[in-house]
């Protein structure tokens, strides 16, 4: 069963005395100014409280948004520097994971959402290399994982996450598929793979509370989900394919503390919830693109390149599309 419809989503207040802070970019702005993060600023806030309930986090990962990676081949399956691009995904993962039980969680599943191709499809992290404090999850449909989120979810934490289609800033940016899709909107709004992870996610009325990436990335996530997002920004995009960047050691510390940061209140960003009732529209690049959809349950063909699945709530619309 469905849970019951969020509102839209929309910046919370504030409570008092609770210090507050949001990192963008290679700064963090708090209520007493802006502060370099690289000069070893720690994010504000006070340890979590002592006694908190059993708190269930699911981390979703995807590996454009990792300090380190501009290429093609270092994200699939195969290529010359893919191995290096999985050892720098896999530690940052591991430091939303520390992050995440410093701030209180006690079951942690992380849920491999990059598809290198191949058997390397949703299969990217290392084993080997995973922090021992969480689960995961491997080579999976994407957006098919949804046991831990009917279960009951406390949040969600969103790691190394790209910009959508055509972001000018955006490294290595695309929606859903870098040769095949164009654009996508959710009730009129366009949004990229946040916005349909965190629909998926507020579907069981999860929040999404961290997200990291480049500075557009981060940018996208706050437009959509709200300035309550604690959002690390690891790299600034120079274009698709360059960025000035955090050294990776430094960026992981930044994810940690972040993680930590963003799980010490669980209501500081609603369930994202695109609407009632549900139109999701696709642009692809080219007709031959749209072919495999055009004939599904529920799927209409606006005109060559354009589909729309329309239902009473986002998830039976996604469901008739991608499935």
């Amino acid at each position: 069963m469905l849970a019951a419809t969020p509102t839209a989503p929309s910046p919370l207040p504030r409570l008092p005395g609770r210090a507050s802070a949001v990192t963008v970019g290679l700064w963090q702005r708090t209520r007493g100014g802006r502060i370099p993060i690289y000069l070893g600023a720690r994010i504000s806030g006070r340890p979590p409280p002592k006694g908190r309930l059993p708190m269930r986090v699911l981390i979703m990962s995807d590996m454009e948004g990792v300090s380190g990676i501009v290429d093609w081949a270092q994200v699939n399956g195969g290529a010359p520097m893919y191995e290096e691009g999985r050892r720098l995904y896999t530690e940052e993962i591991n430091a939303a994971v520390r992050g995440a039980r410093a701030g209180g969680a006690t079951e942690i599943v992380v849920v491999d959402c990059h598809g290198a191709g191949g058997s390397w499809n949703f299969n990217s992290l290392i084993p080997d290399l995973l922090d021992e404090g969480c689960e995961w999850v491997a080579h999976h449909t994407w957006t098919g994982y949804t046991e831990l989120l009917e279960r009951g979810c406390d949040a969600a934490l969103f790691v190394g996450m790209h910009a959508m289609a055509g972001t000018a800033d955006g490294v290595l940016s695309h929606t859903v598929s870098s040769q095949a899709w164009h654009n996508l909107w959710f009730n009129g709004v366009l949004v990229g793979e946040t916005g349909i992870n965190a629909a998926m996610c507020g579907t069981w009325n999860c929040p999404v509370l961290l997200v990291t990436g480049d500075e557009a990335t981060c940018a996208e996530a706050r437009a959509l989900l709200g300035d309550g997002l604690t959002t690390v920004a690891v790299k600034k995009g120079l274009g698709r394919y360059s960025a000035r960047q955090i050294p990776p050691a430094r960026a992981r510390r930044m994810i940690e503390e972040g993680a930590r940061e963003a799980l010490r209140d669980l209501k500081a960003v609603r369930p994202y919830d695109p609407g009632r009732p549900s139109e999701i529209v696709v642009e692809v690049v080219s007709p031959d693109r749209a072919d495999s959809f055009r004939h599904k349950h529920g799927v209409e063909t606006l005109d060559p390149r354009r589909l729309a699945s329309r239902a009473p709530d986002w998830w039976s619309a996604w469901k008739q599309f991608w499935f």
